[in-house]
């Protein structure tokens, strides 16, 4: 496939990034960095405007969520790869249950298994493509999955299991907070980086906590257990109490989530972005089962992820000739996940992305395979 073919413009999209994450920032985002200066940018994370910034960001979150009295929005540094580590030393009393389906339900896994203190967890493993679910077993006091496997394509749901007593649910929202539906009384701790649905920049944590993470993260906190000073979730708790983060933060995120949660929230909330997404999705899977070259990586419909798409290309097709002249045309990071190794596209369908870019992607595959096999 040549990437000399030149798509015919009205076919393109009209914003060509679909990454599966970071992911496609809206440009009134960026006027919000821009309208931060001189009020915020370079001001101390203690002082009332970024107080008031951190506080806007919590009660947009509490409110896309529609949180349940109890519930509160944490935050810090880092990201989600710290807060594994994090939850490993205060939320895991003695031993963790992980699904793994996907690299980074695999890696919180690590996480808890590889700590000293902790037994090793119990992982119920399932492969790249399906979900694994939890299940009750004695000894384990914190089930985790992720809600998105990002590197499969794959949505779990979230249900607290039957018969696990006073043990925590805590799920990895990373690529699905923003963009898929959430009961949150079904999550003891729903923890996210805002790169993906949120259009902002990586380096922070959230975490939607109910009152049972609380009070374990708190009985922890007074146990002695040694804890690194910037992985203890108390001294998340009490910091995001005062509208801060325990050291200082990055600004620039800040703004840019405060500026998608009002688009969100101003426009219907869940309903809203969990119908954009849901219409992306049906799109492109309507797309890949009806089309000769393309495959849905993810077989089973209930668990394709309405955020991120994995779709397998047939021969002659080659995922990276046909990325390749699609970048040329200003279409990008549609390459799927490296370590699946497979001819593959993979479409991140976050709200930011309108449906009809989803529909001018794959018209626009259509015209190459179509342009390059006769």
């Amino acid at each position: 496939m040549s990437s000399e073919l030149t798509i015919p413009a009205d076919l393109l999209p009209r914003d060509g990034r679909f990454g599966s994450g970071p992911s496609r920032v809206r440009d009134e985002q960026v006027q919000a960095i821009v309208a931060a200066q001189p009020r915020l940018l370079g001001t101390s994370h203690r002082q009332a405007p970024v107080k008031s910034l951190v506080r806007e960001v919590r009660e947009g979150l509490a409110a896309l969520y529609s949180l349940p009295d109890g519930y509160e929005v944490l935050l810090g540094n880092g990201g989600s790869t710290s807060f594994w580590d994090a939850a490993a030393f205060s939320l895991v009393e003695r031993r963790a249950q992980h699904c793994a389906f996907g690299e980074f339900g695999a890696k919180f896994a690590k996480a808890t298994t590889t700590a000293p203190h902790l037994e090793a967890s119990d992982v119920i493993e399932a492969p790249a493509g399906d979900v694994a679910v939890p299940l009750a077993r004695d000894g384990v006091d914190v089930y985790a999955w992720p809600h998105n496997e990002t590197s499969t394509g794959a949505m779990a749901p979230v249900v607290r299991p039957v018969g696990i007593g006073d043990a925590l649910t805590v799920i990895d929202g990373t690529s699905a907070a923003g963009g898929l539906f959430l009961d949150p009384t079904q999550a003891d701790v729903y923890y996210f980086a805002p790169q993906k649905s949120f259009g902002s920049d990586g380096g922070l944590w959230f975490a939607l906590v109910s009152p049972a993470a609380i009070e374990r993260i708190e009985r922890i906190a007074a146990s002695g257990r040694y804890i690194p000073e910037t992985l203890a979730l108390k001294n998340a708790l009490d910091n995001s109490r005062l509208d801060q983060t325990l050291n200082t933060p990055a600004l620039t995120p800040l703004v840019m989530m405060r500026e998608q949660l009002a688009w969100m929230n101003g426009n219907g909330g869940m309903e809203f972005v969990t119908g954009r997404t849901a219409e992306s999705a049906r799109r492109i899977y309507t797309w890949a089962d009806a089309t000769q070259y393309t495959v849905t990586f993810v077989t089973q419909p209930s668990n394709r992820s309405q955020v991120v798409a994995t779709v397998d290309l047939l021969p002659p097709v080659d995922s990276a000739q046909l990325r390749s002249a699609l970048r040329s045309a200003g279409v990008v990071d549609i390459d799927p996940y490296r370590k699946l190794g497979r001819n593959q596209i993979r479409v991140g369908m976050f709200p930011s992305v309108d449906p009809d870019d989803v529909s001018a992607l794959t018209a626009s595959i259509d015209w190459l395979v179509e342009k390059s096999l006769t």
